[in-house]
């Protein structure tokens, strides 16, 4: 299982209210919640015998090199989501859940590139993912898991469905 980290995170922070979920010195962790939630969900559910969590590292990657007008009216994210992430590899690493980041590139292209090393290899994926660019992946060895509703009910994308 393959998992968009910051799509997810990002979907959380906006499905759960920030005032109500923060630490004593007022870091926000709605975001926080809301990703283990899922995932302690989806690891019940799925079974994975594999399992990785990739993340954006910026704004900055090829892409914005080759066009900079990639992404460029995107807005900033908002103050109470910064830190959420870091705090969420903090949980992943407790886990033992391996979090990847590569510098100049997106949380989509290091699961595209994990998604087509593993089915190179037979195995079937599941990629779960926000962000319906993941829909791409989708073969008979490649199902996405699509949040519908929150970050509680899951759409199950293979290739009949996209």
């Amino acid at each position: 299982m393959l998992i968009d980290g910051h799509s997810l995170a990002y979907r959380a922070f906006f499905a759960l209210p920030v005032e109500n979920f923060s630490t004593t010195t007022g870091q926000s962790t709605n975001a926080v919640y809301g990703f283990t939630s899922m995932l302690i969900n989806t690891l019940r559910d799925e079974k994975p015998t594999h399992i990785a969590v990739a993340f954006d590292v910026s704004r900055k990657t090829f892409r914005t090199g080759l066009f900079p007008e990639y992404k460029a009216n995107r807005s900033a994210s908002p103050s109470e989501f910064k830190g959420q992430v870091d705090l969420i590899v903090d949980v992943l690493d407790a886990m033992e859940i391996v979090s990847l980041r590569v510098d100049g590139y997106e949380a989509d292209d290091i699961l595209a590139t994990l998604t087509r090393q593993a089915t190179a290899k037979d195995f079937e994926v599941l990629v779960l993912s926000g962000d319906r660019d993941a829909f791409q992946l989708v073969d008979d060895q490649t199902t996405v898991l699509y949040p519908k509703k929150g970050v509680s009910d899951l759409a199950r994308m293979g290739p009949d469905q996209v």
